[in-house]
């Protein structure tokens, strides 16, 4: 006989049994002074593992308190089910024992009740599995003995596993429930002895959501049970549903119990006015009787259900005038397992006639009326049934067909398969301890003679063994079995018949994490198309949009707004757009980054192919006036007026053409810091040129006069070309602090185009740009000034009125281009400094050097000493 190790523990549990203890606290003994008269089975063993069943659906007790004579409660309805699930209890322990690998020399008995589907009764089962039934408890100070109960097999609810293993965790007794899914159980702190070889609800909440997820099924509604089962559901779906992971619910309503038309109705009624066609309903069966009733009377249709584990393999809703509603349903069903050998054990079950007193025969009798649809003359005491044939007791249990011997759906039956055997386990794992190396305090080992429960929850903890089926069964640290469901489909076949088919399967591994396959291709779909329904508050955001979530509405309804300018998303269902990188542009349709289209003065477009050839053009004529001059290099108008200079000034013209090439083409460090200096220098170097022929022209006319000769003298060959060379060296020293300084550089513009990429040579120093043109124009100035002057000096050719014209045209050039290039962007800036580059430099090639080509090639006869002195006869 066993007690636990604490006197004032035993009496703790004495005391839910017995309305008043026979002793004080610190007595020897403690007696019952009654006891609970339930429905159950019982074998005897070495350990007894305890067992809770709902074998009857309802029941009626009329007195539960202790009384000298207690009354017995009357269960009725019976449900062929839970008593399977009993007797693979019995099979298991059974099998157990002759197996010689596992529990040697250990027998197991079981002690199994029904809870009539009653909370009080099945309360009152567990408290007198874990405390005993003996008359008597005496309480040895060795404390020696082995538990009434190795642990418990059950509740099959979570409402009753709840209130029962909340009382047994107090004192660290095992309970392992085979159907109670509510992920509330999951908390070690409230349940610390509590497994479970079925998922939590947690899990298949997850798995439904890998489902929606999986078929695109954004917008769902929920139906609950209003109960422990339904409400924690609810809570999971709630916290672990989001847009990014399956959805929205559309809404969220909680199923009566009974019946209820008045608030069936309205909930039908939210069924229809919804835009979501998949109903996720996460209630019992009797609840799902009810809604489809109102659901069939209302006539709705074309809605995708989507079943919990309580109702997938409800047999009643599946039916040929449900089958319109309710085909193609998509449920969530219990792991599959095969048990060899079970359907022998149950064939062998017989009522015992002779003692057909006992409780456990009483079962079997009624087993045997439910099943023949006969009864027993006198029919067994404590239970109601209708009448019927009379039963002999010899009936064939092969000659009918019944849910008893279906071996090819077990489910249940499976996780109490597996319930028993983990027990089995950690006992075995329990008693191959060896002394001195166990896991308790100063390495001890537990053994069947000191046995603790909290020693039997250390090793359930520990438990990882294989099913003959191939299921791996271990705890994780909330004592919850590693989850696996079954995915199921009810077909409507063209014949008229119905089929609960398997779909695929939703599993967690160590390794891999949560899996969902699923064989699409056996999906029957009730519709039409016989494809998936289409469930969404809105239509996925194409790429180029994002999601801009309406007000008032969950965040799966939502309007598609075109991403702006320079964002893209390229992703369908994006929340927000995503910046281009700089250098790169939103496509139109705004879903691809695509580069900016770069804008420079290239030599391939037209207008930079027009200035080039122009610049060229101007170079050419350069070299053919050049070669012209030198050609005729000893004639008198080529001599006239320093033949060296013009030569200088041709020279000077062809590098302004040249230089306007520099503003051509993609800007780069060396042609940015070039192109300015070289226009700068070069112009300076021409301006020069023509200031210093302005100088001698009015030094030539003054020095012909009476006692001018003297300024000659200033003006030789040598002092034309030291003034040239000062001049241009000024430029050239404005130019070199210009680049020192500040030197320009290329820079990428996006200021002015969005879309593109201007190409640039920023000046550096504005003021060095303003100083270099303003040193071009004072030299220009000056030389203008001068030629005016002179424009009425005697003579028959007198350049001095070429040049007024040639620094005419260059000066409104130049003051027309400072406005044009402000105002000018990007590449327009460069094409108008280059258009008035090519323009001086043509003005003064033409002012300067036409006439004299003129004269040279189509006058020759002008070509003298005489003519250009004014002493010909020509005209």
């Amino acid at each position: 006989m066993w007690t636990f190790s604490d006197a004032n523990l035993l009496f703790m549990l004495c005391s839910y049994f017995s309305s008043a203890a026979s002793s004080s606290l610190y007595s020897t003994s403690c007696q019952l002074q009654g006891r609970f008269h339930l429905n159950g089975m019982h074998k005897a063993g070495d350990v007894v593992v305890g067992g809770l069943f709902e074998i009857h659906f309802f029941a009626s007790f009329p007195d539960l308190s202790f009384t000298s004579e207690p009354q017995q409660p009357t269960c009725h309805g019976f449900d062929v089910l839970g008593f399977k699930q009993a007797q693979t209890m019995a099979f298991a322990i059974d099998e157990i024992n002759r197996n010689p690998n596992l529990l040697p020399n250990v027998t197991l008995g079981y002690s199994v009740y029904d809870n009539c589907l009653q909370l009080g009764i099945g309360f009152r089962a567990a408290l007198s599995l874990t405390s005993g039934q003996e008359d008597q408890v005496i309480i040895h100070e060795s404390c020696e003995g082995t538990p009434p109960v190795l642990g418990i097999v059950g509740d099959s609810s979570s409402t009753r596993s709840i209130a029962i293993s909340a009382v047994l965790g107090l004192y660290r007794v095992p309970m392992v429930s085979y159907f109670a899914t509510c992920s509330c159980l999951s908390n070690r702190q409230m349940f610390p002895s509590f497994f479970r070889t079925i998922p939590s609800d947690a899990f298949q909440v997850r798995a439904i959501i890998q489902i929606l997820k999986h078929f695109g099924w954004t917008w769902a509604g929920l139906l609950i049970s209003d109960d422990d089962y339904g409400l924690h559901a609810a809570r999971s779906f709630q916290s672990d549903l989001s847009p990014a992971d399956g959805g929205c619910l559309a809404y969220l309503e909680v199923l009566p119990w009974g019946d209820d038309p008045a608030a069936l109705r309205r909930i039908v009624n939210v069924i229809k006015k919804s835009t979501a066609r998949v109903v996720i309903v996460f209630a019992h069966e009797s609840h799902m009787i009810n809604l489809v009733e109102e659901v069939v009377r209302q006539n709705v249709t074309g809605l995708q259900w989507i079943a919990s584990e309580a109702w997938t393999s409800a047999a009643v809703l599946q039916t040929p005038h449900l089958m319109p509603y309710l085909g193609g349903t998509l449920g969530i069903a219990i792991r599959r397992g095969e048990i060899p050998g079970l359907r022998d054990f149950l064939l062998q079950i017989h009522p015992d006639l002779n003692h057909n007193k006992s409780v456990e025969n009483n079962m079997v009798l009624q087993f045997w009326e439910y099943t023949f649809k006969c009864r027993f003359a006198p029919p067994p005491s404590g239970w109601v049934e209708a009448g019927g044939a009379i039963c002999t007791g010899q009936e064939d249990l092969e000659t009918v067909q019944t849910e008893f011997l279906d071996i090819l759906n077990l489910r249940p039956e499976y996780n109490v398969y597996k319930a028993v055997y983990a027990l089995a386990y950690a006992l075995h794992e329990l008693l191959q301890c060896e002394p001195g190396r166990g896991p308790f305090s100063v390495n001890s080992c537990g053994d069947l003679q000191r046995l603790e429960p909290w020693q039997v929850v250390y090793y359930l903890e520990k438990v990882n063994f294989t099913t003959s089926f191939g299921d791996e069964v271990s705890f994780d640290e909330n004592g919850d079995v590693l989850p696996i469901y079954d995915i199921m489909n009810w077909q409507w076949l063209p014949d008229g018949g119905i089929k609960v088919q398997n779909v695929g399967e939703v599993k967690k591994s160590a390794l891999k994490g949560e899996e969902l396959t699923l064989h699409e291709d056996k999906v029957y779909w009730n519709s039409e198309s016989k494809e998936p329904p289409r469930s969404v508050c809105s239509e996925s955001c194409p790429p180029g949009t994002r999601r801009a979530r309406k007000k008032g509405e969950p965040e799966c309804c939502f309007d598609c707004i075109l991403c702006s300018e320079g964002k893209i998303s390229n992703k369908t269902d994006s929340t927000e757009c995503i910046s281009c990188p700089e250098d790169f542009w939103s496509s139109p349709q705004r879903d691809l980054c695509v580069p900016k289209k770069t804008e420079f003065l290239s030599y391939h477009e037209p207008l930079g192919i027009c200035l080039t050839a122009t610049s060229l053009l101007g170079t050419f004529i350069c070299a053919v006036v050049l070669g012209i001059f030198i050609y005729h290099r000893k004639t008198p108008i080529v001599r006239a007026n320093n033949s060296e200079l013009s030569f200088q000034l041709l020279l000077s013209l062809k590098l302004c053409f040249l230089c306007s090439l520099l503003f051509i083409g993609r800007p780069r460090l060396w042609t940015c810091q070039l192109r300015h200096a070289a226009f700068g220098i070069s112009f300076v170097l021409c301006v020069s040129c023509i200031l210093v022929k302005t100088m001698v022209v009015l030094a030539v006319f003054k020095a012909s006069k009476p006692g001018g000769g003297a300024s000659l003298k200033w003006f030789g060959a040598v002092q034309q070309r030291g003034t040239v060379l000062v001049l241009t060296s000024v430029q050239a020293a404005i130019c070199t602090a210009w680049l020192v300084s500040a030197s320009p550089v290329p820079h990428k513009n996006t200021q002015y185009h969005n879309d593109k990429i201007v190409y640039e040579c920023v000046v550096g120093s504005t003021i060095g740009f303003a100083v270099l043109l303003g040193y071009i124009g004072l030299l220009a100035l000056l030389s203008f000034l001068l030629a005016f002057l002179a424009r009425n000096l005697p003579d028959n050719f007198n350049e001095a009125k070429l040049i007024t014209f040639s620094m005419l045209i260059f000066c409104a050039v130049w003051v027309a281009f400072v406005p044009a290039y402000v105002s000018s962007p990007g590449k327009y800036a460069d094409a108008v400094e280059v258009f008035a580059i090519l323009a001086s430099s043509f003005g003064l090639l033409l002012a300067l050097f036409g006439p004299k080509c003129y004269i040279i090639l189509l006058r020759p006869e002008r070509n003298t000493k005489k003519a250009i002195m004014g002493r010909g006869t020509g005209s």
